[in-house]
């Protein structure tokens, strides 16, 4: 049966609605962004303005000297906090320690149920910081950085992930899912423009390549 030309257009106005419609349905359920995220103009200013420094060594350095996942409430750490804000569905015992929910993790797609198979990434690691001027900060100071739930400095992904990463900057390692790539940078440029933390340049080579695949 041939379908009237109005109704053709009127099918045809709608296909990309319902393909939008379709496609957030499909998206995971579990996806949080780290907080305080700008957009790319403000991004781009902030990596324009990051000082360029060959990283520095690593003599001295001790995770011990970035106390992390202090106490933020109650029973709760940090590392429970981001399981907590980063999942979905997620209960919670009188330890605050994840019973259930899933977590989905932004860098390479995986959706997992075990809160042992998620670890809390520091976007900017900890000894790359180091290397780029944290071993001349307090203590105190190390300690936020490390803590910070107020910036995009921690996200719940997949250990295997994590791992990977390791302590390695964008010109080494980049996420896995080319998707992620826009929100890394982001979230890369703006903590080390909130802390101070230098720059080398080839990482400010490759945050630039993947700022550029912004589109807001």
């Amino acid at each position: 049966m041939r379908l009237p030309r109005a109704l053709v257009r009127r099918l045809s106005f709608l296909a990309p609605v319902l393909a939008m419609v379709f496609s957030v349905a499909s998206a995971p359920t579990a996806l949080a962004f780290p907080p305080g995220v700008p957009g790319k103009s403000q991004v781009q200013s902030e990596l324009t303005s990051l000082s360029v420094q060959a990283e520095g060594g690593m003599t001295g350095y001790s995770r011990d000297l970035f106390p992390h996942w202090h106490t933020v409430s109650g029973t709760c750490n940090t590392r429970e906090e981001v399981l907590r804000c980063d999942g979905t569905n997620v209960a919670v015992g009188s330890d605050c320690y994840p019973t259930s929910g899933s977590w989905y993790s932004y860098y390479d797609g995986v959706t997992r149920t075990s809160p042992s198979q998620i670890s809390i990434d520091h976007i900017v690691p900890l000894a790359e910081a180091w290397r780029s001027g944290a071993r001349s900060w307090t203590t105190a100071k190390r300690e936020a950085f490390a803590n910070d739930l107020t910036g995009p400095q921690l996200i719940a992904v997949t250990t295997e992930v994590n791992s990977a990463k390791g302590d390695r900057d964008p010109s080494s390692w980049k996420p896995p899912r080319t998707a992620s790539h826009c929100g890394y940078a982001k979230f890369r440029i703006h903590t080390k423009h909130r802390w101070g933390p230098t720059l080398q340049s080839a990482e400010k080579t490759a945050l630039q390549n993947m700022l550029n695949a912004c589109s807001y």
